[in-house]
């Protein structure tokens, strides 16, 4: 596990993406992608994952937003992966559940080094604000793959798209802080002796 500053630059013809995350951080962030929306989210995920997150993006937003959210998902699970791994002296495991008035969302998660999503229940269609509603299983996959990490969210229940939507990017940070909670009794988080 590192805990110090790591910055990392990913250019595309379709992005241009700059980022530094603290793994064990404050939850202080700096977001400028473009898209409100998803701005405000990844500010929830850095604040309730008490990681200190800063990441610039410049994507090809006239075109959709669908290239600038995969990418930052992208970037944020490969400073991830490098963080992290290999896993030592952390709880490995983490779950939640997150509620926003109406909604609820629950998220388990595994530092497995094995890249996994299931993300179920999400059906929600249409915008928030211009954000495209589909754009969120697309965030998430992409950090999951790029983190190599085993991901689980669900809708438990919930009519508002802001609401369901806020809880699960809170649900995921929520679930990776305890993941993440320091714990010196497991210096090998595996019976097989390394993920």
């Amino acid at each position: 596990m590192k805990d110090e500053i790591l910055k990392t630059q990913r250019t595309t013809k379709e992005t241009d993406i700059s980022a530094e995350l603290k793994l064990y951080g404050n939850g202080k962030c700096e977001i400028s992608t473009g898209i409100g929306f998803f701005d405000h989210m990844l500010e929830a995920f850095g604040k309730h994952a008490l990681l200190d997150l800063k990441i610039t993006c410049k994507g090809d937003t006239h075109v959709d937003f669908h290239h600038s959210v995969e990418d930052v998902g992208i970037v944020i699970g490969s400073l991830l992966k490098e963080t992290i791994y290999p896993v030592s002296g952390v709880e490995r495991f983490g779950d939640s559940v997150v509620v926003m008035d109406e909604a609820a969302v629950s998220c388990a998660l595994d530092l497995s080094n094995r890249a996994f999503l299931v993300y179920e229940n999400l059906d929600e269609k249409g915008k928030i604000g211009e954000f495209d509603i589909e754009l969120a299983e697309e965030f998430f996959r992409a950090v999951a793959m790029n983190a190599n990490i085993t991901l689980h969210i669900a809708k438990i229940r919930g009519k508002n798209n802001h609401h369901i939507i806020e809880a699960t990017f809170k649900a995921f940070a929520v679930a990776l802080r305890r993941a993440l909670s320091k714990n010196n009794r497991i210096a090998t988080p595996s019976t097989k002796g390394v993920l």
